[in-house]
């Protein structure tokens, strides 16, 4: 029995080891496409670590890790580094399912504990490498901005627009540079989010643990976090260039929160007006393609605080 037990839990690593590696090279291989199959990478090693325990869960992630190293090479070991960063998630998740919290603190300690860790193998880079983590990303961001530019020429995109792009490449890099923090932050919200989504249905159709969060399409960010957001913009005001990197950096993070809050509410009315599944998917693929809509969304979940859309207010009371 014990040794049909112990086979059982290889073949099931194996196979997390396989889906999971097998993710990872799509993600790293698909040029648009990569980012999207990217989000699934947390999800096998999130299931295996709930079936399997703690230990499966790591070695699952260590091996995929070295996998993907093995593949790419030292010379894009930040690749590798990334890729372990989003597998971390399925790793820690897990953890803060078992302590049975609210879903804005699962969501919060698993992207602090993944940043946590970011940022520690980012300090180690910096003391082992000849080269800065900044100089790295700047080289990346200019090589993909050029590539960029080229490809505008490639579609017939007009001269003077081309040329206007090329004329403030080095005021975009700056931006760009300086809003890293917030495009990590935003990133990691981002998979935490959607993979807590797909795991608890996953988990609950394996009949697996996963805390019972409520209506997802009731939830509202805390209503201190509006101060922060003010702050953030009204820091943009000032004429300090530190002051605005910070500020900038604040709305970006803001805007992903209240983009849940936002999306939580075109679920609620959506599932309110009973709309088709089908038309569900489209709406919400229309959504994440078309910034203006992105924009809305966001903007709904913002004003929501004062204008109370779904009437959470009356329930409560």
């Amino acid at each position: 029995m014990t040794h049909i037990a112990h086979g059982k839990t290889y073949k099931d690593v194996m196979v997390a080891i396989a889906v999971t590696t097998l993710i990872s090279m799509a993600a790293l291989h698909f040029t648009v496409l990569g980012p999207f199959v990217g989000l699934f990478i947390p999800l096998p090693i999130l299931f295996y670590r709930s079936k399997l325990g703690r230990s499966s869960g790591l070695l699952i992630l260590t091996t995929v890790s070295l996998f993907v190293t093995a593949f790419v090479g030292l010379k894009s070991i930040g690749t590798a580094a990334f890729l372990f960063e989003v597998g971390l998630v399925g790793l820690i998740l897990p953890e803060v399912f078992e302590m049975n919290l609210s879903v804005e603190k699962t969501v919060g300690i698993t992207a602090g504990g993944v940043l946590t860790t970011g940022t520690v193998i980012l300090a180690l880079y910096t003391l082992l490498s000849t080269t800065s983590p900044w100089a790295v990303a700047a080289s990346y961001l200019e090589k993909s901005a050029k590539l960029a530019l080229a490809m505008y020429r490639e579609m017939d995109v007009p001269e003077e627009k081309v040329n206007m792009l090329a004329q403030s490449l080095d005021g975009i890099l700056y931006i760009m540079l300086r809003i890293i923090p917030a495009v990590m932050i935003v990133a990691t919200l981002f998979v935490v989010w959607s993979n807590l989504l797909l795991a608890r249905f996953v988990l609950r159709s394996k009949e697996l643990f996963c805390p019972d969060f409520g209506r997802l399409n009731q939830w509202k960010a805390p209503e201190h976090l509006v101060w922060v957001a003010i702050a953030s913009g009204v820091l943009l005001l000032f004429g300090h260039p530190g002051l605005k990197i910070i500020g900038i950096n604040g709305v970006i993070v803001m805007m992903m929160i209240y983009f849940f809050q936002g999306i939580a509410i075109v679920s609620f009315y959506f599932e309110k007006k009973q709309f088709p599944r089908l038309l569900r998917v489209l709406l919400y693929g229309l959504i994440a393609v078309q910034q203006p809509l992105l924009l809305v969304v966001v903007a709904v979940g913002f004003f929501d605080i004062w204008i109370d859309f779904r009437r959470t207010r009356k329930v409560e009371s």
